[in-house]
């Protein structure tokens, strides 16, 4: 794993990936990766997911609220979805575009910001919250290295949809 800092922001490279923050640029990739029925079934973003509601997400992403989102690429230039890490809550999610599914990319990306979020960040423990019936999600999340906690589910109402969500945690390295 390569990590830059300064310049244009966060950039993270290995497993044939560069994870980069997102660009005022990427507004249109951002709603055709986005706007689509299963990120607004298993995540917390808008839907639709047209322009307005990427510009939205692009200036919320860059304020200071301990969040990074950063875009997933395989050649540090276009956007196939996103990984994100909330430093306050030690959360991580991630989103993969319809077309660049079935490539390993959540699994290859999650495992770079997993290291980062570690290494760099410096936060111990990590942590997933995934419905139990999210099969694509749990199995990132166990190719990732993640496991499920005994933690009660949370429960919550999204959209207008009841929500249970199970805790996948994973523990920083011992040296």
């Amino acid at each position: 794993m390569t990590i830059r800092y300064g310049g244009p922001g966060v950039r993270i490279a290995g497993d044939g990936l560069v994870l980069r923050e997102w660009e005022r640029g990427d507004l249109a990739a951002m709603s055709e990766l986005f706007d689509d029925p299963e990120v607004a079934y298993w995540t917390p973003l808008r839907a639709p997911f047209d322009l307005a509601a990427a510009e939205a997400y692009y200036d919320a992403a860059h304020t200071d609220n301990g969040r990074l989102h950063l875009a997933i690429t395989t050649d540090g230039e276009k956007p196939l979805g996103e990984v994100m890490v909330n430093q306050k809550t030690s959360s991580l999610g991630y989103a993969v575009g319809p077309a660049h599914r079935g490539q390993g990319l959540a699994v290859r990306a999650l495992a770079l910001l997993t290291g980062y979020a570690h290494e760099v960040l410096e936060l111990p423990r990590l942590i997933l919250e995934i419905e139990p019936d999210n099969q694509a999600s749990i199995s990132v999340a166990k190719r990732t290295g993640y496991t499920l906690t005994d933690l009660p589910p949370t429960k919550l109402m999204d959209k207008g949809r009841d929500l249970v969500l199970l805790t996948w945690e994973h523990l920083a390295p011992t040296r």
